[in-house]
Order: C-alpha cells, then structure tokens, then sequence
C-alpha cells in the first residue's frame, strides 16, 4: 500500500507547504482571520517538519520519517476538520478539507524509510563524521 517513495514525498511537502501560505490570497479568504491562519500555520509545520525530516530533501535531519508521517496524519486531520472545528466552514472550507485529505492519504502511502541509496550514502556520511 506505500508506493509514494520519500523523495516524491519531501517535493510535494515543499510545494504544498509554499501553497498553503499563500492560499488565503490566492484562493481569496483572506479576510477570514481563522480560516488565514489556519492554513498558514499548517503550511509553516509542513514546510519546517520537511527541512527537519531526515530523508532526501531534509535540510537538518533530525526527524524520523515515521515520526514525519505521525505528525502529517494528525496535521492532516485537524486540517480537515478545522473549519467545523474553528466554524468557518460557513465562509470556506474545500481547501482546507482537501489539503487535510491528501496530506492524510499521502501519510499513509509513503514509504516509512528514505531509499536506500539514500540510507546507504547517509549512512557513510555519519561514519566519516564522527572519525
């Protein structure tokens, strides 16, 4: 059932990150503070738990994947759920919803360890690190 290798996932966790703080305004809700803020601060988790994940496109590593996943299935929930939780669903709510939904799917089909030429070249850099 995982078939979405981690590199494809930290691209996509990259990009959607960028694209949920820009949404409020390019989607046209920004004039709804919970709505706005919402996603804005889930885009800042995504695009800080990526540079911190240790996979690929991690910039500090210090994040397991797994642990990466963990946070994007709850993230993904509470997104999906957040403009009847916040009640804004009145003003807005399919991109929350749908950015929830993907980013649980995407959660639960990426694979739970980085490939492993990137383990095997990691790995090896450790070691030499640590000499």
């Amino acid at each position: 059932m995982r078939f979405i290798p981690t590199r494809f996932h930290g691209f996509l966790d990259y990009i959607v990150g960028i694209f949920m703080i820009i949404a409020p305004w390019v989607l046209d809700f920004s004039d709804n503070d919970a709505a706005t803020w919402t996603i804005v601060i889930a885009g800042i988790i995504v695009l800080i738990q990526a540079a911190m994940t240790d996979f690929e496109l991690g910039l500090i590593r210090r994040i397991p994947m797994q642990s990466h996943l963990m946070v994007d299935l709850v993230l993904g929930v509470i997104l999906a759920l957040s403009p009847w939780l916040f009640q804004f669903n009145n003003y807005v709510y399919l991109p929350h919803l749908i950015i929830g939904v993907f980013s649980i799917l995407a959660s639960l089909t990426t694979h739970r360890v980085p490939s492993h030429s990137y383990k095997a070249e990691h790995t090896s850099t450790d070691h030499i690190r640590n000499m």
